[in-house]
């Protein structure tokens, strides 16, 4: 084998580590996402700090994309509250913006299922999962810091969307964002109202 040859090979190689490398971190970062709801929601039911540092890690309580029965309390700690609303001025969900965090809490008297469209196809697929794909391929050329990645987590009770937390935005994509779940939930809600 010719030494080209052999740089060919090695060159398709570190590519193939840097996407598991990149899907690795993706799913580190999830799982810490899924920790951080599991620890405060311990906290609002009495844990101390301490007895949240022996529970079992994140891995072991439950797998990415889990469903939690209880979204955590709104956050003290948000800059911002804002109200998403249906054209009929109906509430669909809160919006909580932190300084690196984002929690859409769904309003309580909404049942938005996982799976009515444009939820999943086009927000997960096409909005959430892009951004992180994104900022995946800016770590894996050096320009972003692993820790920096965009993450989200979906927290459901059974097919039912109680909470979306997302970590790690700028000014430009929080507004994306804002108008992108805005939409999504409206559009859900007409489904809802007016099934086929």
């Amino acid at each position: 084998m010719s030494e080209v040859d052999e740089i060919k090979k090695l060159i398709a190689f570190k590519r193939k580590l840097e996407k598991r490398v990149g899907k690795l971190e993706s799913e580190l970062k999830e799982l810490q996402t899924i920790l951080e709801t599991v620890n405060s929601m311990l906290l609002a039911k009495g844990f101390k700090r301490a007895e949240i540092a022996k529970a079992p890690s994140a891995a072991e309580v439950m797998p990415p994309k889990e469903e939690i029965a209880q979204p955590s309390p709104p956050p003290t700690e948000s800059k911002e509250i804002i109200p998403l609303k249906a054209d009929t001025g109906e509430l669909l969900a809160k919006l909580y913006v932190g300084e690196d965090s984002l929690r859409v809490v769904i309003a309580e008297d909404k049942n938005f299922n996982v799976n009515t469209p444009p939820f999943t196809q086009f927000l997960v697929e096409r909005v959430l999962t892009k951004m992180q794909e994104r900022d995946n391929e800016l770590v894996r050329t050096g320009q972003l810091t692993p820790e920096k990645i965009f993450s989200y987590n979906i927290v459901r009770e059974g097919d039912h969307i109680r909470e979306i937390s997302i970590r790690n935005f700028d000014t430009e994509r929080l507004r994306e964002l804002k108008s992108s779940i805005r939409w999504t939930l409206a559009k859900m809600y007409e489904k809802m109202k007016n099934p086929s």
